[in-house]
């Protein structure tokens, strides 16, 4: 079967240094696969690499597809959406127009602009009570779901969320982690780069580990879960 999204051999490069060295992942319809490891392990060079944001060697292919001659663009219309660990909203804007910004690779259809805005509402009732203010005025939380909601408003098959509870609270994270579960309920599937190393291998359904630009494990996530290595370094204890 061939793999929604996968990497093949890939490589990235700030120089001569080399940030990410031959990974290899895959992501099935309909799954949630995270990838874990310590700061400067390489998770946000991936995503970077898959989205055409960095140079890169070796393949992203998507349905089969090598997307190496794809600029971002090509691949936002192809499915593939990031959602960056900055968020990188626009403050000066509203919530409306940071979710109409999203859409930007669908204007042309209106209508179906007018239904994803309305399913973004329903999925996140915050934002549209909100709808007016400026994002800049958002809790943390709310800037987050922000986020998700204009990474849903170009149709995304394949959603790529980096460090997506990074600087939020405990009751928060549980929150966008709920979130992010739904998200695949309805036909979503979701490549996750988390230092949150166990609320990730709670959701996810496969995890790889990622150290020093490499894969050093991978597996089910109740397989890395049990792992004692693993969980000393990532989950704070022993396994269950």
């Amino acid at each position: 079967m061939t793999a929604l999204l996968q990497t093949e051999h890939l490589h990235v490069a700030y120089g001569k240094v080399e940030a990410v060295r031959g990974v290899s992942i895959a992501l099935e319809a309909g799954q949630i696969v995270t990838v874990i490891g310590p700061n400067g392990a390489g998770k946000t060079t991936l995503l970077g690499a898959v989205m055409g944001l960095l140079p890169a060697r070796g393949r992203v292919l998507f349905e089969g597809a090598d997307m190496r001659r794809h600029d971002v663009e090509e691949r936002v219309e192809h499915g593939l959406c990031l959602v960056p660990e900055r968020r990188e909203l626009f403050g000066d804007l509203t919530v409306a127009d940071n979710l109409a910004l999203g859409a930007y690779v669908h204007r042309r259809d209106r209508a179906g602009v007018r239904r994803g805005l309305d399913q973004v509402y329903q999925q996140f009732p915050r934002l549209s009570e909100r709808r007016a203010q400026r994002a800049a005025t958002l809790s943390g939380g709310e800037r987050q779901m922000l986020a998700l909601g204009r990474a849903l408003m170009s149709r995304p098959r394949v959603l790529l969320l980096d460090e997506p509870s990074l600087g939020l609270a405990p009751l928060i994270v549980r929150e966008i982690f709920r979130i992010v579960a739904a998200l695949r309920a309805m036909g979503v599937s979701i490549l996750l780069v988390e230092q949150n190393a166990r609320a990730a291998l709670q959701t996810a359904d496969y995890g790889y580990v990622l150290e020093t630009g490499e894969i050093v494990h991978e597996g089910p996530v109740a397989d890395l879960m049990h792992d004692e290595r693993l969980a000393a370094t990532y989950l704070g204890g022993r396994a269950d």
